[in-house]
């Protein structure tokens, strides 16, 4: 049995989970809504604000998908309840952010600025002008954006210079004197 999918999933007071046919699972919550098609396969029960998910068979790709599914729809009733978010600092000289409208624009030491839009559920803050925290909902959306936006200036290992994420260490090199 998979030790992730046997684990059932509190529903919190204020969020309300609805699955439709093909499991088409619909999670309403405080801070948004998330819809999903997950695995037909998986059977997903929900009683006395508990989610379960059962699996039709011990075949490898279903025991997979069954960890798989249950994770998933965990995120998505974290996600209406508590929001995920991803903090990236910028570090170099003449590198910044700011926040226009619902645009994130970086100077990013490009002859051009590079410039973000928010996604439907998604907010930027800009704190300071070497810090940017994405929010939303949905954690898949939330992490993908901000690999996008560290992929634009990536830190390099000799000064430290780019975008990079708050928890991130970066190795360094030494440069041409060090032996």
């Amino acid at each position: 049995m998979s030790r992730i999918g046997k684990m059932h999933i509190d529903i919190p007071a204020g969020v309300e989970v609805k699955v439709d046919e093909n499991n088409l699972v619909t999670v309403k919550g405080p801070k948004g809504e998330l819809k999903q098609q997950l695995c037909p396969q998986m059977a997903i029960e929900i009683e006395n604000n508990r989610i379960e998910i059962k699996r039709p068979n011990d075949e490898k790709e279903t025991r997979s998908l069954h960890g798989l599914t249950r994770a998933l729809l965990n995120n998505m009733v974290v996600g209406v309840t508590h929001e995920f978010s991803k903090e990236l600092n910028i570090v170099g000289v003449g590198y910044k952010a700011a926040k226009q409208g619902k645009q994130l624009v970086l100077n990013l030491g490009y002859s051009h600025q590079v410039i973000f839009d928010e996604p439907e559920g998604i907010t930027f803050e800009v704190p300071q002008a070497d810090k940017v925290i994405i929010r939303g909902a949905n954690k898949q959306v939330v992490g993908q954006l901000a690999a996008e936006i560290r992929a634009k200036r990536p830190p390099e290992p000799y000064l430290g210079k780019g975008v990079k994420y708050s928890d991130e260490t970066i190795r360094r090199k030494a440069g041409k004197t060090g032996k």
